[in-house]
């Protein structure tokens, strides 16, 4: 995701390639929701990048969706990432108030770390 200072970037990168896999087509089948990500740098809501993780099409793009995703969800880099790699349960990181989701709950109950390749190694 060419240009972003987030480390954040990187897994979207690695999630976008894995999309043309064959367990990335097996997602889009399971899932089939479009998420938003707004992923901060330091503090919700300020200076945030938006992805957009698109199970129905299995795509990742960086830019905001055009029309309404299924679910959008808030967090800072560091918290993403700790997500994304299993060290933070994602319903633990919302009670803390570390993410904050606007859309479907059902949706946003189905976002999960699988839906993002393994990283090697961060």
């Amino acid at each position: 995701m060419d240009g972003s200072k987030l480390k954040s970037a990187q897994i979207l990168e690695q999630a976008r390639l894995h999309m043309a896999t064959d367990a990335g087509k097996e997602l889009t089948k399971k899932i089939g929701l479009v998420y938003q990500l707004n992923i901060a740098p330091k503090k919700i809501g300020v200076d945030e990048e938006i992805f957009v993780i698109d199970l129905k099409k299995g795509e990742v793009t960086k830019g905001p969706y055009e029309g309404k995703p299924d679910a959008t969800f808030s967090f800072t880099d560091s918290d993403f990432l700790s997500i994304v790699t299993g060290k933070m349960n994602p319903q633990i990181a919302f009670i803390r108030g570390a993410i904050k989701i606007k859309g479907s709950i059902n949706a946003a109950q189905r976002f999960t770390p699988d839906i993002f390749p393994k990283p090697s190694k961060l």
